[in-house]
C-alpha cells in the first residue's frame, strides 16, 4: 500500500464507501443496504485514528469493534489498506478488469494474467486459487512447481484462508443454497429483459463507452445480492454475455461470495438447465426434488 494512502487512510476509505452508496442509490439499491456505506464514512472521517494503526495493533477485531463498521465493512477496510483496491466499487462503476486483478498477484504481471484469463477462463482471485491447488496453473507454460507455490501462499495471505473442499468452503462461507441462487438468476434475467434495471458501462469490451449491461440489487432475508450478466472475454468469445449470470453475496463470516449461474448445454439431466457452476450435483438434486417441469430452454 502507497504511504500517502496509508497516511489519508480513513478519508479515502471513507470517500469510497460515499461513493459505494451513491452508486447503490442510482442502482436501485435496498435504502438501508446503502445508508450502511455512508453511516460507516461518517465514522471513519470522525475517527482520531488511523485505521491503518487500529488494524496493525488490534488487528481485525479492533476494526470490526468500531461503530457502524462491522464484520463485512472491517474486511473491506483490511483488503484497500492491503490492496489499496475496493473490487466492489470497481464492480459498481463498470470497470472490473480481471487481468488487472490476476497481474496484481507477484509472480504472475499482465502477460500471464492474460494467458490465465484467455487459456483458463480465470475472472477472479478464488479461481486462481482453485486453480492451482488442482494442478490446472502448473499445465500454463511459465508456471513452474516455485511460482504456482508462491502463488498460493500469497493467496493464503491475501483471501484470509486455507485451501478447503468445496463443500466445507461453502460451509464456512454460509453460501446459499442452489435454490435461493437461483431464484435470484430468474429475477435478475426477467428483469433485465423487461428493461426494468438500471445500465452501467463496463470499461472493458465496451469501447464506445455504452451503458449497456443491467445491474441487479437484490435480497433474500438479510443476504443482499448484486447480479450481472457475465462481461468476461470467454463470454463475449462464445456468445453468452446474455446468458451467463455473475452473482455476488453477502458471506457469513463477512466477506463476499460469487457464483455464475448459466445454461446447461452438455448432453443429460440437467440439459437445457439453469445451472450453478461447481454445484452440478446440488442443482440436479433441486430439479428432481421439486420436480420442476422446467422447459428445456432457458
Amino acid at each position: 500500500m502507497a504511504d500517502s494512502f496509508e497516511r489519508n487512510a480513513n478519508l479515502e476509505i471513507a470517500e469510497r464507501f460515499e461513493e459505494v452508496a451513491r452508486l447503490l442509490a442510482d442502482q436501485g439499491a435496498n435504502p438501508f443496504r446503502l445508508r450502511a456505506y455512508e453511516q460507516a464514512a461518517g465514522t471513519l472521517r470522525r475517527l482520531d485514528r488511523s485505521v491503518a494503526e487500529i488494524l496493525e495493533t488490534e488487528g481485525l477485531e479492533g476494526l470490526e469493534a468500531l461503530p457502524t463498521i462491522g464484520a463485512q465493512l472491517a474486511r473491506a477496510i483490511r483488503s484497500m489498506l492491503r490492496t489499496g483496491r475496493y473490487p466492489m466499487l470497481e464492480r459498481l462503476r463498470g470497470e472490473v478488469d480481471a487481468v488487472e486483478l490476476l497481474g496484481s498477484v507477484p509472480g504472475i504481471g499482465k502477460v500471464l494474467a492474460e494467458r490465465l484469463h484467455q487459456e483458463l477462463d480465470i475472472d477472479s482471485l478464488e479461481d486462481l486459487e482453485l486453480a492451482a491447488h488442482s494442478g490446472r496453473l502448473s499445465e500454463v507454460a511459465g508456471f513452474g512447481k516455485r511460482r504456482v507455490e508462491g502463488i498460493i501462499d500469497t493467496l493464503a495471505a491475501r483471501l484470509g484462508r486455507v485451501r478447503r473442499s468445496a463443500i466445507e468452503r461453502r460451509r464456512a462461507r454460509g453460501e446459499p443454497p442452489v435454490e435461493e441462487v437461483l431464484d435470484v438468476d430468474r429475477e435478475y434475467r426477467e428483469r433485465a429483459t423487461a428493461g426494468e434495471l438500471p445500465t452501467i458501462a463496463p470499461r472493458r469490451f465496451n469501447p464506445t463507452g455504452r451503458s449497456w449491461l443491467p445491474i441487479l440489487h437484490t435480497h433474500r432475508g438479510e443476504r443482499h445480492y448484486t447480479a450481472l450478466y457475465s462481461n468476461t472475454a470467454q463470454a463475449h468469445r462464445l456468445g453468452r454475455t446474455e446468458d451467463w449470470v455473475v452473482l455476488y453475496f453477502d458471506g457469513q463470516d463477512g466477506g463476499e461470495g460469487q457464483h455464475t449461474v448459466v445454461t446447461a448445454r452438455q448432453t443429460g439431466p440437467l440439459q437445457g438447465l439453469r445451472v450453478v457452476r461447481g454445484r452440478e450435483a446440488e442443482c440436479l438434486e433441486h430439479y428432481r426434488r421439486k420436480s420442476i417441469d422446467t422447459p428445456r430452454r432457458a
